[in-house]
């Protein structure tokens, strides 16, 4: 993921320096354009003068290499942890949001990176009350310059949601695989008549287990509580297939189709979009909470910037792009919420 990261912003022109505990990686992402050289962050006498960390380190070490790292560079921090909780509770500090790319494959190391990866994949960032905004709106124009669509939610709800959409799939994907390895002890053919569906669906039982040993230590109760949903669905859904139960299956289904087809997709065209000015109120936490209120909403904000004015109580606006399908719906969520909104469409003055 790191690596990624790096090929992504050279791409782009950064000049992107590399550290890591294992110098190998560091010299191997140096030869694959990754980075540009290494750095011993360890080594600084003086704080490192860089705009942007990213933190890529397995869940469990996030939150001291992120405090290490406060203290020995300068500018904005963020990691990649798909937990976000544990992070946001040890670190305190403007400077740091803690991210998760919603994207990756089953490939280990730096030889797996790719510089297209975020390429249309949600990037998930959890500011809170301490994030300073302009920090905030930084990050999200980076992200975003990547090719990802940037959603704010508070750290505990992402990681109540991952444990549904990536942490719990996985284990039901070794699962299934593990289900497969059994029959084939007993019937050769079995894994050579596994169709694309099992394939697609087992692919990332294939990652590295290491780092998943990792995730279910530190989002424990919310996989747990996912696990036991899932065991229930499975008993329904035994129970229909046991009973002959057509209609009722059939609904199960049609159920689940519909919310697959129904799966977000990218940014609609730029004539779908509308623009919304919100003058900053004087109080902490405000982009934390336009940010995350959107995506409780369900409405993507595409791109995000501050304009300092005098003219303004707060010294400033904020500016958000939305599409128009839900562009009623974040002002009516904004207005309840006791904030001044203006809205017009994309080039409007």
């Amino acid at each position: 993921m790191g690596g990624s990261v790096g090929l992504a912003l050279r791409g782009l022109g950064w000049h992107v320096i590399g550290d890591d505990s294992n110098v190998a990686s560091v010299q191997r992402g140096i030869e694959l354009g990754a980075f540009d050289e290494w750095v011993d962050l360890s080594a600084q006498t003086e704080p490192l003068v860089v705009d942007l960390t990213v933190v890529a380190v397995p869940v469990l070490s996030v939150p001291a290499v992120v405090l290490d790292v406060l203290r020995k560079t300068t500018g904005l921090v963020t990691d990649l942890g798909s937990v976000k909780a544990l992070v946001a509770e040890a670190v305190k500090d403007p400077r740091f949001i803690g991210g998760h790319p919603m994207a990756g494959s089953e490939q280990d190391g730096i030889d797996g990176s790719s510089a297209s990866m975020f390429q249309g994949r949600t990037w998930v960032l959890t500011p809170t009350n301490d994030t300073d905004s302009n920090a905030f709106t930084y990050l999200h124009t980076v992200i975003a310059s990547l090719g990802a669509l940037v959603v704010s939610i508070p750290a505990d709800r992402h990681d109540e949601i991952v444990a549904v959409t990536s942490h719990v799939p996985h284990m039901v994907a070794a699962a299934l695989m593990r289900l497969a390895t059994a029959g084939a002890e007993e019937h050769a053919a079995f894994l050579r008549l596994a169709a694309g569906g099992f394939r697609d669906m087992t692919r990332v039982a294939a990652g590295h287990p290491a780092i998943w040993l990792d995730i279910c230590a530190t989002n424990r109760i919310a996989i747990v509580d996912v696990l036991d949903a899932f065991s229930h669905e499975i008993a329904a859904l035994r129970a229909m297939v046991v009973n002959t139960e057509r209609e009722s299956l059939e609904k199960w289904l049609i159920d689940a189709r519909v919310a697959r087809l129904n799966l977000p997709v990218g940014a609609p065209p730029p004539e779908e979009l509308v623009e919304f000015r919100i003058p900053i109120p004087d109080r902490p936490g405000f982009i934390a909470e336009v940010s995350t209120l959107a995506s409780e909403l369900g409405v993507n904000i595409f791109d995000i910037e501050l304009s300092h004015s005098l003219e303004t109580s707060g010294g400033g606006v904020l500016i958000a792009i939305v599409a128009k399908s839900k562009a009623d719906l974040l002002r009516g969520g904004l207005v309840a919420r006791k904030f001044r909104v203006s809205v017009a469409a994309l080039g409007e003055q």
